[in-house]
């Protein structure tokens, strides 16, 4: 079987072939951070992976790739630590919003009909969301269709839990367990030896500032990494690309079905 080409950068075209080459195409525009991911991981983590998922999402689909966008919202107290930790880079809540609308808006110029963005930082999650509200009842978003979602937000729970069963929520894996793990598959070469794990994790939905990070997290950690591996990696990174085309071409996952 011959392997699929690796999807075509849509700035890799010309001026003069890019309103042909993206006519009634799905473009796949990867969106993370530059923020503090413990002693273990890079700062680039969520740009990394958001990046590596849109591409490879991208040649299932035959679809065109956008420059992965590493700068984000701030991170929150009860995420990592906030600002507590050095390395993250961040604009203000409304300097996000306002760089997101006026670029989906000069992307809708193009002649794409499906726009997907694949998220890495969850603080980015309302910005996108509003951004995207807002240019989609621009008359230049007319017959255009937007698809916006987290990496996890497309893991199956069941799948999960039969390989993680005491995994903590998504809200505390900030650099854990599955971040450490899809870096190990992705990009080993850039993961400390250093396995942090932190043995209470925070409540969802509770933001304290300012935060003690010497008690929220273990050097900027919310939960354990000791059980990351590169194959828990490999097959939570297959399970959500899968998750991510099923969706696109089938719609599956849009809602979540009862166990009869």
């Amino acid at each position: 079987m011959t392997p699929r080409p690796a999807a075509r950068r849509l700035c890799d075209l010309s001026s003069a072939e890019v309103l042909a080459a993206t006519a009634g195409r799905t473009v796949v525009w990867p969106v993370g951070s530059i923020e503090q991911h413990g002693p273990h991981l890079p700062l680039s983590v969520d740009t990394l992976l958001a990046d590596a998922f849109a591409r490879h999402i991208a040649r299932e689909l035959d679809a065109l790739t956008l420059p992965a966008q590493p700068i984000a919202a701030r991170s929150l107290p009860q995420s990592g630590g906030g600002l507590a930790f050095p390395g993250t880079v961040h604009v203000r809540g409304r300097s996000l919003l306002a760089f997101l609308e006026d670029t989906l808006e000069s992307l809708c110029a193009l002649p794409w009909r499906r726009l997907l963005i694949v998220n890495g930082h969850y603080e980015n999650e309302p910005f996108l969301f509003e951004a995207l509200d807002e240019v989609g009842r621009r008359p230049v978003a007319a017959g255009k269709e937007f698809i916006a979602l987290s990496w996890w937000s497309l893991v199956d729970p069941d799948w999960l839990a039969a390989r993680v069963p005491l995994f903590p929520g998504w809200h505390a894996e900030h650099a854990g367990l599955t971040e450490t793990s899809l870096m190990l598959h992705l990009h080993p070469d850039l993961v400390a030896d250093a396995r942090p794990d932190h043995p209470d994790p925070p409540r969802p939905g509770i933001h304290l500032h300012p935060a003690d990070v010497r008690r929220t997290t273990n050097q900027g950690v919310l939960s354990n990494t000791s059980g990351a591996t590169a194959a828990l990696g490999r097959d939570l990174f297959r399970h959500v690309v899968a998750a991510a085309v099923a969706l696109v071409t089938e719609g599956a996952g849009l809602l979540r079905e009862e166990t009869p």
